[in-house]
């Protein structure tokens, strides 16, 4: 069950129906009550993105034991305090996310100057180039005008929400699963936003059955309750946690719990997890329960030694869609949401000589 102030519900009513919505850059806010949808522009203003308000309420998160296909990790059911934050209305495009890639070659070129120590967490990592094979199918799927970004690791997507973070002067991350789960389900508790029934997906989202085996512009399909398109399917979304299969278990009976005590902050590289499924699979695994999780096998055919810490090479269905919340961590705090957390990337990220260059972004 959801609860949210009356007041919420009279603001997203309002806010629901993106085609009637002002996106004006309406993006600051100090109280639940005044965020706004708002649109914020790029570095290349050409190029844009939207946000829309997602309310602070609670919910059930999980799915019950009678829903059909159910995985086993999508229990036990728990209650989880959410505090509002905006939420990318689509999933983060190759003409967003192809200006972070673009600044690498430019950056190399002029050298990898040194960081000044005291400007160490300020600094941003650019991800080299792709594979050549992969990038060869990805434009074959599709890539300027509205195509969703896809096959970067979860560490090239938090880079990018820390560069796109420095270049707009506000704070970005990728979701928490908790908070990725809250806003696909929008209100419902139903095994997707829309309904129990999988015939109506192919109204909501891309799957294996209607996708044409390759990745759609983004927002082509009907939102969610919440204005959010292609939570159910397109491209799989990054979420910050490890996926660890029971870890809800332990939360089990203990009242509401706050979405930030909820966090598994991952420890290993594999697996993490990503939510909302996609275009590579069948109609259950877009349910807005079921919970996905990456693999070493996305890497299978990176000749590199070591392998890229910034591209699969097999995962053509996972993306990532911007959160924002209203109330701004610490600098401390944000550096956790952004920065390699394990001491193999971090090593592999910063070893002197590596290609991978890091260098401080100003806006």
């Amino acid at each position: 069950m959801l609860v949210m102030k009356t007041s919420w519900i009279v603001a997203m009513a309002m806010w629901v129906g993106c085609a009637a919505m002002t996106w004006a850059d309406g993006g600051d806010a100090s109280a639940p009550e005044q965020m706004k949808p708002y649109e914020q522009k790029m570095p290349d203003a050409s190029v844009s993105f939207r946000m829309t308000p997602i309310p602070g309420g609670s919910y059930t998160m999980g799915s019950p034991e009678a829903e059909e296909k159910r995985g086993d990790d999508e229990g036990p059911q728990i209650e989880v305090k959410i505090e509002p934050f905006w939420m990318g209305v689509c999933e983060v495009t190759w003409d967003e996310y192809d200006q972070f890639l673009e600044q690498y070659s430019p950056a190399k070129d002029a050298g990898a100057q040194p960081i000044p120590p005291e400007r160490q967490v300020d600094a941003v990592s650019l991800p080299t180039p792709p594979y050549e094979l992969a990038i060869s199918i990805l434009q074959e799927m599709g890539r300027k005008g509205g195509y969703p970004a896809a096959d970067m690791t979860q560490l090239a997507a938090k880079q990018y929400t820390k560069w796109l973070s420095k270049k707009t002067g506000r704070f970005y991350r990728l979701p928490t699963e908790a908070e990725w789960e809250y806003a696909c389900r929008a209100g419902t508790t139903t095994a997707y936003s829309f309904g129990d029934d999988p015939a109506q997906l192919k109204d909501y989202g891309w799957d294996w059955d209607n996708s044409g085996e390759k990745y759609h512009k983004v927002g082509q399909l009907k939102p969610n309750p919440w204005g959010l398109y292609d939570m159910h399917g397109n491209v799989a979304e990054w979420c910050l946690d490890q996926y660890v299969p029971d870890h809800y278990a332990k939360f089990a009976g203990k009242g509401a719990v706050a979405e930030k005590d909820l966090i598994a902050w991952p420890t290993e590289e594999y697996p993490r997890v990503v939510r909302g499924g996609s275009w590579y699979q069948d109609p259950d695994k877009l349910r807005s329960a079921a919970r996905t999780h990456s693999e070493k096998d996305w890497k299978v055919q990176d000749p590199q030694r070591p392998k890229s810490i910034w591209h699969h090479t097999d995962a053509f269905w996972v993306g990532f869609r911007l959160v924002r919340p209203l109330t701004v961590p610490s600098p401390e705090e944000q550096q956790k949401y952004w920065e390699p957390d394990t001491e193999d990337l971090k090593q592999l990220m910063l070893r002197k000589g590596d290609k991978e260059i890091r260098v401080l972004i100003e806006k």
